[in-house]
């Protein structure tokens, strides 16, 4: 019998980049997202982070799912592995489509997540390191003595070896995950997810290691993460457009 965790069925990345984004709605209340969905009809996948989730609940996931959208949960779970089982199991009841884990969590919190997740559509997503650390926090505050890359490379390659469909991490460490991750069992790519996405001209604020929506795609990212610059912008359907136009030249 195969020690290896339990795998889903591989689903191919979207070929149309604007596909490929992933709009952070990072909002206070179920009306400013809603607002902010409805100006947006354009945008077929949303991040749902911790700030929304535990302000509104379930009932925003509810709401999105109704108005057909894509759902990334990001809430970075990272407990003991019954607790993070449970947890995902959850919310694979409500269908989302990407649910986040922290790497640190270990082994057996990965298995144990994922195995919950083997017969839905929820994929999950290891967090390798948040983007707003630097390499010298990860040295002096964390003390962990491994290079950013080589930190990032470790936690990715055990999200992997667990079963998990993807990562989360800075569009800094793409290329070098890419040229190092294995293809996985079914000969599917890693899946990669970048935050720390800025437009040329943007303002980098809390992301310490950012790059452009084009620049993250041709490192390999399969899917980039969005928010103030296209949420807080004077006007947030322009912004869009923008990046979409960005990304088709």
């Amino acid at each position: 019998m195969s020690n290896q965790p339990a795998t889903q069925p591989e689903k191919s990345e979207p070929t149309n980049l604007q596909e490929r984004i992933i709009v952070a709605i990072d909002v206070p209340t179920i009306d400013a997202a809603l607002a902010l969905c409805d100006r947006l009809p354009q945008v077929g996948f949303w991040k749902v982070g911790l700030e929304l989730f535990v302000s509104t609940g379930a009932e925003i996931l509810t709401e999105l799912k109704q108005r057909q959208k894509k759902i990334f949960l990001d809430l970075k779970l990272h407990d003991i592995p019954n607790t993070v089982a449970a947890a995902t199991r959850a919310a694979v009841k409500y269908e989302v489509d990407f649910l986040t884990v922290h790497a640190v969590g270990g082994r057996n919190m990965l298995k144990a997540a994922q195995a919950e997740v083997v017969d839905s559509n929820t994929r999950l997503l290891a967090i390798t390191l948040l983007t707003s650390l630097s390499s010298r926090e990860l040295a002096f505050d964390l003390k962990i003595p491994l290079e950013l890359p080589e930190y990032a490379l470790q936690m990715a390659l055990m999200a992997q070896d667990c079963g998990l469909y993807g990562a989360v991490c800075s569009p800094l460490e793409v290329s070098g995950l890419r040229s190092l991750l294995p293809p996985n069992p079914t000969g599917a790519e890693f899946g990669l997810v970048t935050p720390g996405i800025r437009p040329a001209g943007s303002e980098q604020g809390d992301q310490r290691r950012t790059m452009t929506p084009a620049q993250a795609i041709a490192a390999g990212a399969s899917y980039l993460v969005i928010g103030r610059p296209i949420t807080q912008a004077e006007d947030p359907a322009a912004a869009w457009q923008e990046i979409c136009a960005q990304l088709s030249n």
